[in-house]
């Protein structure tokens, strides 16, 4: 049986419904009967999609695994990824890294990359071409390429952090470009034994005109015609290091900061022994000034001078930086013969004088 629509009138008396009026009057009076009606449905909105943060993978390289060849593996690893090394002597490994973030770290006994020969771009064992990359407990030896300056790690662009590494006979022990937006951060690492390298100085450290430059808790010997450290960065912060050249050492500066820069020293051992190739152990702005803020500061620091013919502690270039640039010594020992050259601006306050140790 078909029921009567109320809105179109009774099947047998259609024509009821042909006066307007008539048909507002029915539909009103439905409505009423029927109570409120519900507002009508709005479309739902489309949520944006959660980003799933990419899966962070772990990679690990040694004898009997799938990569026996760390450049392998980084060349696989994604952004955000780990690579473990097993321990062990990965010959002629070179590469180039260039992920945005990735975290390299050695298992147990630390291994060695020995270059045997090879390198990354005529650079380096290792290049590091941007990103933020962290790099913990490799040893590294043996870097040549025939510009003379093979390093361990060259810093092309970005920001490295170094922690218990190992660095020893390479031309240039690590070397960074002149980025000033990269950063070097290293703790608790060793760099020693420069090689003879004729007509090119081996620094053990040589940190170029970047943005901000760290170097805390560690140790430098070993060197041999070069500086132990070399920084022209805007930033260089040393703290708790031992920089010490040794009983059979050659080296140049202890430390070199030629175009001076914001440099802050705190609670360093800094030893200049009998065969070092120049009397300064501590040189800034010898090569005149680079960046728009210039200022040393020295705190609580020991240098000791075995040189026999004395020489300086710090020297200072005073007239190749600004005028003004301010210096201060405080609460620093410095032990043996030499000398302090602070400049018009410097001051001393609470440093003390000893003789030098023995050994």
């Amino acid at each position: 049986m078909q029921l009567p629509d109320p809105l179109l009138g009774h099947p047998h008396h259609p024509g009821r419904l042909a006066d307007p009026a008539r048909r507002r009057w029915l539909a009103a009076g439905w409505l009423a009967m029927a109570g409120p009606q519900p507002a009508p449905a709005q479309p739902a909105k489309a949520q944006p999609a959660q980003a799933q943060p990419a899966e962070r993978r772990v990679w690990r390289v040694g004898p009997g695994l799938t990569f026996t060849r760390v450049a392998d593996a980084l060349h696989r690893a994604g952004d955000g990824d780990t690579v473990e090394i097993m321990p062990g002597t990965y010959a002629g490994d070179v590469a180039v890294i260039g992920q945005r973030r990735l975290t390299i770290t050695g298992l147990g006994q630390r291994p060695l990359l020995r270059a045997d020969g090879q390198h990354a771009e005529g650079k380096a064992i290792w290049v590091v071409d941007g990103g933020d990359i962290r790099i913990n407990n490799i040893a590294f030896s043996g870097a040549r390429v025939p510009d003379g300056n093979g390093a361990g790690i060259r810093l092309q662009a970005g920001t490295l952090h170094l922690h218990r590494c190992a660095f020893a006979d390479h031309q240039m022990g690590l070397l960074t470009s002149d980025d000033a937006a990269s950063e070097l951060h290293i703790t608790d690492c060793d760099f020693s034994d420069a090689p003879a390298n004729p007509g090119t100085l081996p620094h053990l450290l040589y940190v170029g005109r970047i943005g901000r430059f760290s170097l805390q808790g560690s140790r430098l010997c070993n060197g041999r015609d070069g500086h132990l450290v070399k920084s022209r960065a805007r930033q260089s912060t040393l703290v708790g290091n031992l920089i010490d050249d040794g009983v059979l050492g050659t080296a140049s500066y202890e430390i070199d900061l030629p175009n001076g820069g914001i440099a802050h020293l705190e609670g360093n051992t800094v030893v200049q022994r009998a065969g070092s190739q120049n009397p300064v152990m501590l040189a800034y702005g010898a090569e005149g000034a680079f960046w728009d803020e210039n200022r040393l500061t020295l705190q609580r620091n020991t240098f000791v001078n075995h040189l026999p013919a004395g020489g300086w502690f710090v020297r200072v270039w005073a007239d190749r930086l600004p005028a003004g640039t301010p210096v201060q010594s405080e609460h620093n020992r410095f032990l043996g013969p030499g000398s302090l050259l602070l400049g018009p601006q410097g001051q001393s306050t609470g440093d003390g004088r000893g003789p030098a140790p023995r050994g």
